[in-house]
């Protein structure tokens, strides 16, 4: 079978200046959803062309979708700034990548520290997100933890470790990060890891973005999230703890959560885990969200678009000009086409029909 994989890398610029490396690739029909995935840590949007771990995904997702990753500022291909790198930095890189995409509206992707900034992207710009998907993520750094003496001295040493002892031809700290990130990785994968550590960053910018990683929080953006999302996570993870997956589903309302069966914080090729992730995602970005599918009326689209925002019936009622009574009764009738039972499940519905 040919593979459907194909790689175009483009350019853009944040405000600072500086240049943004992107690719596209994967599924060029216009109709194939396209996904959008976060940059996170350790990225190289050249080098995932040929990388033993980066390559089976963009080539077992781009079957069906159409795919648009790229290089945070400072790593890869993408040139450094003086910009903190905060979640701001973060969530400027994915508007400039997703405007230069030219579509109206991508399903993002977010793994590891990368689901921060979906998660940011998609409280900042609902109308642009159709479905988000977390892998691996949290939604708060070990900082934002209260991390104890010993927890903390730990992450200090670690960091200047990175930043020391990064860059060099066979360093005992990429070889440290890679076990603790996939430990059940073949030779192949394992050394195919410390190359991607090598190539994508230099130690300062790696330690630069593991400390900014630690410090951030977005629980309070969780409630503002209006699309569909699913939220997956490695049972086994060393790296982030599978407990912190099941906080982040459950600060967005109607997330569905799925543990993968694997020890590797992001699931690798050979793995059932990789194939399941693969499959659940693909799925999940091919779910109709246009109402038009349903054939709603107008005056039913007006009131999924209100109850998907979470309004109870008195704000309904101000939004339509429509009495209580009247209100109660539409929203009866809404409930049995959706074939739900009460206001909860209609929320949820309704979002994942993408209002």
């Amino acid at each position: 079978m040919a593979s459907s994989y194909r790689q175009e890398i483009r350019f853009a610029h944040l405000s600072s200046g500086a240049r943004l490396a992107w690719s596209r690739c994967g599924r060029v029909e216009p109709a194939a959803p396209l996904l959008v995935r976060a940059a996170h840590w350790m990225t190289h949007v050249e080098h995932d062309a040929v990388s033993p771990i980066f390559r089976p995904w963009l080539e077992r997702l781009g079957r069906e979708l159409r795919l648009v990753h790229y290089d945070e500022r400072g790593c890869g291909l993408s040139g450094p700034d003086e910009t903190p790198l905060d979640l701001a930095a973060s969530l400027e890189e994915l508007e400039v990548v997703v405007d230069a995409s030219a579509e109206p509206r991508v399903a993002l992707l977010g793994i590891s520290g990368g689901a921060a900034t979906a998660v940011s992207y998609a409280a900042a710009h609902p109308e642009r997100v159709s479905h988000l998907v977390l892998l691996g993520g949290y939604s708060h750094g070990l900082l934002q933890r209260s991390p104890s003496t010993e927890g903390l001295a730990y992450f200090e040493a670690v960091a200047t470790l990175m930043e020391h002892g990064w860059g060099q031809a066979g360093s005992a700290v990429q070889q440290f990060f890679s076990a603790s990130l996939i430990p059940d990785a073949t030779p192949e994968q394992r050394e195919a890891m410390n190359e991607q550590q090598r190539l994508s960053c230099d130690g300062r910018r790696a330690a630069a973005i593991f400390r900014a990683r630690s410090q951030l929080d977005v629980r309070p953006l969780l409630p503002l999230l209006r699309c569909p999302t699913l939220v997956m996570h490695a049972d086994g993870d060393a790296m982030v703890k599978v407990e912190l997956g099941r906080d982040l589903a459950a600060g967005i309302a109607g997330a569905r959560f799925e543990a993968l069966p694997s020890r590797n914080h992001v699931p690798l090729p050979g793995e059932p885990a990789f194939e399941r992730f693969c499959e659940a995602l693909t799925d999940f970005a091919h779910q109709r969200t246009a109402a038009t599918d349903q054939a709603f009326t107008a005056r039913e689209r007006e009131l999924l678009a209100l109850v998907a925002r979470g309004l109870d019936n008195l704000q309904i009622g101000a939004h339509l000009g429509l009495a209580d009574k009247t209100v109660r009764n539409q929203l009866s009738r809404l409930y049995q086409r959706l074939g739900v039972e009460g206001r909860t499940h209609a929320v949820v519905r309704a979002r994942e029909l993408g209002f």
